[in-house]
């Protein structure tokens, strides 16, 4: 589907709903296409836990050094 810039102003709920629905709705100015309005795709998957289990180890240091409990508990 193709709309005007105008119409587009006019009706961007409308578009928008298109859109999420797998339309694809060209924005035109002056004739000319100047944009898309596609539907938004999740692409980022949750990262499973303790994917780096037994790969990184903390130092015993790390916990009684008095710098880095200021830094978290004052």
């Amino acid at each position: 589907m193709q709309v005007s810039i105008n119409k587009a102003k006019a009706s961007l709920s409308k578009l928008v709903g298109l859109a999420a629905n797998c339309e694809e709705v060209i924005i035109t100015q002056a004739g000319e296409p100047v944009a898309k309005l596609v539907q938004y795709e999740k692409t980022m998957q949750p990262r499973p836990l303790g994917l780096l289990k037994g790969q990184i180890v903390i130092s015993d240091s790390f916990y009684n050094n008095s710098e880095i409990y200021k830094l978290f508990y004052e």
